[in-house]
């Protein structure tokens, strides 16, 4: 069982080559990160939390790993990432014996060791899938996968000290082996899809669900074997939920009643210096009237808030919910699905913008920002040329049960974030969670279009270096 699993990790002689570029390339994309913030973030402190949020601005990515690793506590939201501080915890440990050493939090660099690892197999698996899968080239393979990681969203992911490319990697590894099942004629077996829906529920739990889906894609109508429906996905499901219920109990609960009762704590003292200012305004000993009186402030007080609330940023951008209670809290209703998919979805997430450049919505950024200047139509342009590829390339593909194992992982994040509206206000930052259905949909093009394979890999080495000049460009400039 362990010789299999390292097996996966084993790089072919046709791979080495272009693994070897593919760690520089990430080991550059995570040291401009680590520079950039080396100063501020290898100093001990004792509110890290503080530290990191307040300071990390690299568009709306959370540096919550570099709070784990320097402190350890379930700092991620539990029900949405049940299980990644447990997977942090040996890399704390260690980061610990180092400060204890030298006086120095080695956060930064430590998560860097983790993103580039990941992203690394993130490149070979995706290469993997497109040459062995698809049974392209080797030319069409290097070039759709340096075509995907020049995407703005996809370097920002490596980078980035967030749970993305964590994820980016389980479900290529998930897509991958779908593939290989697929190829040989069998399928993804219990254990297998016990192994990865606990790596991957357990960074992000939504994701979880693909799992099931590139089971079911492989397994067709044995997936509801009452055998296997149970013991592979009912039961591991419910154990998934029922640690992340614990976890809030045990570590975030506590917290939460603590901020409570300090909140109502402030609050009685405030009413009371309320109660007293206004006795000595009014001058009288009527109570009644005292009582009045300061519940009348406290409205005034509280409508203002209110108001001055809603007109921030972080209100401003949030886009109406179904509800604003539960999970539904989290949906939109509001927010232009339109503008959404051509300027986030399609747009900020392969070429970044250069008006609020690595802005965060809930901070400094417009939910839609449109290209602008001399460079708009080069922008657009690209843009339409991915898409198109990309149409073209589901159409190639369309009799493929493959290509709709990946795209059903595509479809359903649509579902969630634009059909839902579950993050759509910044839909772009969940950009490695499926962006690589992209080239490979792209290599059913490539593939059935071999007399003009050539012609099709040239533009598509001319857009990728048009990306990742200009996301460099803006990269280096927001970071560095």
């Amino acid at each position: 069982m362990l010789r299999k699993i390292l097996s996966i990790f084993q790089i072919r002689l046709e791979e080495r080559i272009p693994t070897a570029v593919a760690v520089l390339w990430f080991a550059v994309l995570n040291a401009i990160n680590v520079c950039g913030y080396w100063c501020n973030f290898s100093v001990l402190s004792k509110n890290y939390h503080k530290l990191f949020v307040n300071t990390y601005r690299v568009s709306g990515f959370d540096p919550l790993t570099y709070e784990v690793l320097s402190e350890w506590f379930p700092a991620y939201n539990i029900y949405r990432h049940p299980l990644l501080a447990f997977f942090m915890y040996p890399l704390y440990l260690l980061n610990q014996g180092l400060i204890w050493l030298t006086g120095t939090n080695f956060a930064t660099i430590l998560t860097a060791l983790v993103l580039v690892f990941c992203s690394t197999f993130s490149f070979v698996f995706l290469y993997r899938i497109i040459r062995w899968c698809i049974h392209t080239s080797k030319a069409t393979a290097l070039t759709l996968c340096a075509l995907y990681f020049s995407f703005g969203f996809i370097i920002l992911s490596s980078l980035a000290p967030d749970h993305f490319v964590m994820s980016q990697f389980c479900l290529l590894l998930a897509v991958w082996l779908a593939g290989e099942k697929l190829k040989c004629g069998s399928a993804l077996n219990m254990w297998q899809t016990i192994a990865l829906f606990i790596v991957t529920a357990g960074i992000s739990l939504n994701n979880g669900l693909k799992i099931f889906l590139a089971a079911f894609m492989t397994r067709r109508w044995r997936f509801f074997r009452p055998g296997y429906l149970v013991l592979a996905v009912i039961v591991p499901a419910a154990l998934m939920w029922t640690v992340a219920q614990w976890e809030y109990k045990k570590w975030q609960w506590p917290r939460e009643q603590a901020r409570y009762e300090k909140r109502m704590e402030k609050d009685k003292r405030d009413t009371e210096a309320l109660r007293q200012q206004v006795t000595d305004t009014i001058q009288t000993k009527d109570s009644a009237k005292i009582e009045r009186e300061v519940q009348r402030i406290k409205r005034e007080r509280a409508v203002k808030k209110y108001r001055e609330d809603h007109k921030k940023i972080w209100n401003v951008n949030a886009g109406k919910p179904i509800k604003k209670q539960g999970f539904l809290s989290w949906t939109d209703t509001s927010t232009s699905r339109i503008d959404a998919f051509v300027h986030n979805l399609f747009g900020e997430a392969l070429q970044l913008h250069r008006d609020y450049p690595l802005g965060d919505v809930l901070r400094n950024r417009p939910v839609v920002v449109k290209y602008s200047g001399a460079w708009q139509y080069v922008n657009y342009a690209v843009e339409a040329i991915i898409v198109l590829l990309f149409l073209l390339g589901i159409v190639c593909g369309a009799k493929k049960q493959f290509l709709w194992t990946a795209m059903s992982f595509f479809l359903m994040d649509m579902a969630l974030h634009v059909g839902l509206g579950f993050g759509l206000n910044e839909i772009y930052i969940m950009s490695a969670h499926y962006l690589f259905v992209l080239p490979i949909a792209m290599a059913y093009l490539f593939k059935r279009c071999q007399k003009c394979e050539r012609w099709l890999q040239t533009l598509a080495v001319v857009v990728a270096a048009w990306c990742a000049v200009w996301n460099m460009i803006i990269i280096c400039q927001g970071i560095l």
